[in-house]
C-alpha cells in the first residue's frame, strides 16, 4: 500500500500513548486498513529504550524526541514561562516519561460519569485497565496479566527512595505496596511500565513498544513517521481525510470511515482550530474559514502544577556530577546491559506518596514523587555534588487555562496558558503540599543520606510568605495536562461519550485532552485505557 495520497478506513493523527493503541488494535481486524502520522521517529533507539537517558530528552536541548513547548507568560508566576515537553515519536510522552503506572482514584472515574461522560465510571473503565495490563505480579480484581503493557516493579530501587517510605511512615503515612490496588492512600515505591521479560529486561515499555513495534509489518497498517499533519479535510460536515507534511512535501490521506485525532491535550486542538473547528472568533482572528463553531475547543486546560526541594547527600550513589558517581555509573551501564537491573533501569521519581492535606478528605489531594538526583528547571539546570529531591502537586486543580493558535502556520507551537495559580484554592493546597513534604524529608529515616536543604534553607516552616515566594519564583508543571476537548453529555461538549466531535461527523478525539477532570495521578495509563476502550466504542460504530 502506498504510503501517500491514498485511502483508509481509519487514519489516525498521533502515534502516542493512544495513537499507538488504537492502530494495534483497529489493525488487528484484517478487514480494515489503517493509517498512522506520526510527528516524531519510530522510538526504537536507545534514547528511549534506557530509562535513565529520558533524561536527555526531558530537557528538551536539543529537542531528542519531544515538542519541548512553553508557554505563555504566567501571571501568578512571577510572569514566568513554563516549560512543557511533550513526546514528539512513537510511543508519545510514554517514550519520555518516568513510566510511573498509576490509574488515579476511583471515585475520579464516577465524577466523570456525574459530569455527564456517561459510560466512564470506574466500573466501566477497570476492565480496559486490566486489558491492557501485564502485570509481573500477576492477575487480581484490579490488575491484569494477559495485556501488551508490561507493568514491572522496580528492579534496583535505591536505598535512598526505601528510606523516603520510611520516612513518610515516622509522619503517620502508611506504607502502600499498590496504588492501584484497594487504597490509593500511603507511600511506596512505584511500579513502573517496563519490561521484565528476558532478552529486554529492565527497558522502557513505551506504549509503541508495548502494542505497536511488534505489528508494524501488517498488510493494512501503514505507519508514517516524520509527518506532520496540518490540516483534517471535510467534505461537507463530514471528515474525510488529513492533509500532512513529510519531507518537505504535501500529501493528503483519506478516511473513509474515521479521522480519529490521537495528538495530544495541546495539539489534538490546535489541529481543530487549524481545520476550522474551534470558537469563531478565535478562528476569525487568524484567517481561518469556520468549518464548525465549536467554543470549548481548547478550553478546560488543567495540568499538575508541582513544586520541588532538594537535598544535598554525602552518598555517591545517586545521578550527579562527579568522579566517584561516575565510575559507579560506568558499572551501572554494564549491569543494564547485562540483566536490566542497575541505576540506568531507574524511573528516577523510584518513590512516592498520595496524601491528603485535611484528614477530612475523601481521596488524597497530593501527590509526591521522589527522585533520586538533585532535579532543577526540569534537568536543564545542572549542579555538582549528590543529592535528591522531592516534588509536590494539587491533584486536582480547581484553576482552568486555555491552548489557543498562537498563528495559522500549522508548524507554530499552540500558545498554552495553563493559568496556574488561577484560584486561590490551589494555591493554599500547595502550600500545605509542601509544608507535608518538608516534614517528611526532615524525618529520621533520611538522616543518613541527608546533607543540606538547596533552595529552602533557613526557612521556616510557618513563614507563609517564604514559602509563597518560592513557589511562584519556581514551580512548573509535572507533565499531565488534559481537557481541551472535553468529553461530555452537555451542549458545550467537544466530544461525546463516544469521543465523537460535537456537530461532525467521521471525526473523534482519543486522547488526554478528552478528561472532563484532571485525574488524581500520573495521567499516562489513564490515556491507554481511554485508547482501549475507543476501541470497542469504533468497532461497534463500524
Amino acid at each position: 500500500m502506498g504510503v501517500a495520497d491514498a485511502d483508509f478506513d481509519y487514519v489516525i493523527v498521533g502515534g502516542g500513548s493512544a495513537g499507538a493503541v488504537l492502530a494495534a488494535r483497529l489493525s488487528e481486524d484484517p478487514t480494515v486498513s489503517v493509517c498512522l502520522l506520526e510527528a516524531g521517529g519510530a522510538g526504537r533507539g536507545l534514547l528511549v529504550r534506557a530509562p535513565a537517558a529520558a533524561v536527555a530528552a526531558i530537557r528538551g536541548r536539543p529537542r531528542l524526541n519531544n515538542w519541548a513547548y512553553e508557554t505563555v507568560p504566567q501571571a501568578r508566576l512571577d510572569g514566568r514561562r513554563g516549560y512543557q515537553p511533550r513526546g514528539r515519536v512513537l510511543g508519545g510522552s510514554s517514550a519520555i516519561n518516568a513510566m510511573l503506572y498509576t490509574r488515579g482514584h476511583p471515585r475520579d472515574y464516577d465524577e466523570w460519569a456525574a459530569l455527564g461522560a456517561t459510560g466512564w465510571a470506574w466500573d466501566d473503565v477497570l476492565p480496559y485497565f486490566r486489558r491492557a495490563e501485564r502485570n509481573q505480579r500477576g492477575a487480581d480484581a484490579f490488575h491484569g496479566a494477559d495485556g501488551p503493557l508490561q507493568v514491572a516493579d522496580q528492579a534496583s530501587p535505591r536505598p535512598v527512595a526505601r528510606a523516603f517510605v520510611a520516612a513518610a511512615a515516622e509522619c503517620q503515612i502508611r506504607r502502600n505496596d499498590d496504588f492501584n490496588g484497594a487504597e490509593q492512600e500511603g507511600a511506596g515505591l512505584y511500579q513502573v511500565t517496563q519490561f521484565f521479560d528476558r532478552g529486554r529486561r529492565g527497558e522502557r515499555c513505551s506504549a509503541a513498544a508495548a502494542y505497536l513495534h511488534d505489528h508494524m509489518d501488517r498488510p493494512n497498517l501503514t505507519v508514517l513517521t516524520r509527518a506532520v499533519a496540518t490540516r483534517i479535510l471535510f467534505d461537507g460536515r463530514r471528515a474525510c481525510g488529513v492533509r500532512y507534511r513529510r519531507r518537505r512535501r504535501e500529501h493528503a490521506v483519506s478516511a473513509r470511515r474515521e479521522v480519529i485525532l490521537s495528538a495530544g491535550a495541546f495539539n489534538s486542538p490546535q489541529l481543530l482550530m487549524l481545520s476550522g473547528v474551534g470558537p469563531a472568533a478565535e478562528l476569525a482572528r487568524h484567517g481561518i474559514a469556520v468549518v464548525h463553531d465549536l467554543p470549548e475547543v481548547g478550553a478546560g486546560l488543567q495540568d499538575h502544577l508541582d513544586f520541588v526541594v532538594a537535598w544535598t547527600s554525602p552518598t555517591t550513589d545517586l545521578f550527579g556530577l562527579g568522579l566517584a558517581g561516575t565510575r559507579h555509573l560506568l558499572r551501572q551501564i554494564a549491569a543494564w546491559r547485562r540483566d536490566g537491573s542497575g541505576m540506568i533501569a531507574t524511573p528516577f521519581a523510584e518513590a512516592g506518596a498520595f496524601v491528603k492535606s485535611d484528614p477530612g478528605l475523601e481521596r488524597p489531594d497530593l501527590q509526591l514523587h521522589f527522585v533520586i538526583a538533585m532535579v532543577e528547571d526540569h534537568a536543564r539546570t545542572l549542579r555538582r555534588g549528590y543529592g535528591y529531591s522531592c516534588h509536590v502537586c494539587v491533584l486536582r486543580p480547581h484553576g482552568r487555562g486555555t491552548v489557543r493558535l498562537a498563528s495559522a502556520d500549522p508548524l507554530a507551537p499552540p500558545a498554552i496558558d495553563p493559568g496556574y495559580l488561577g484560584d486561590a484554592r490551589d494555591a493554599a493546597s500547595l502550600l500545605r503540599g509542601v509544608r507535608l513534604m518538608r516534614r517528611i524529608l526532615a524525618a529520621p529515616a533520611l538522616a543518613p543520606f541527608r546533607g543540606r536543604e538547596v533552595h529552602l534553607e533557613g526557612v521556616a516552616e510557618d513563614d507563609e510568605a517564604a514559602l509563597t515566594r518560592h513557589i511562584r519564583a519556581r514551580a512548573d508543571t509535572i507533565y499531565h495536562p488534559v481537557g481541551t476537548c472535553r468529553m461530555g453529555s452537555d451542549a458545550d461538549a467537544v466530544v461525546d461519550p463516544a469521543l465523537c466531535v460535537a456537530g461532525l461527523e467521521g471525526l473523534r478525539v482519543v486522547d488526554a485532552s478528552v478528561m472532563p477532570r484532571l485525574i488524581g495521578g500520573n495521567t499516562n495509563a489513564p490515556t491507554i485505557m481511554i485508547a482501549e476502550r475507543a476501541t470497542d466504542l469504533i468497532r461497534g460504530a463500524a
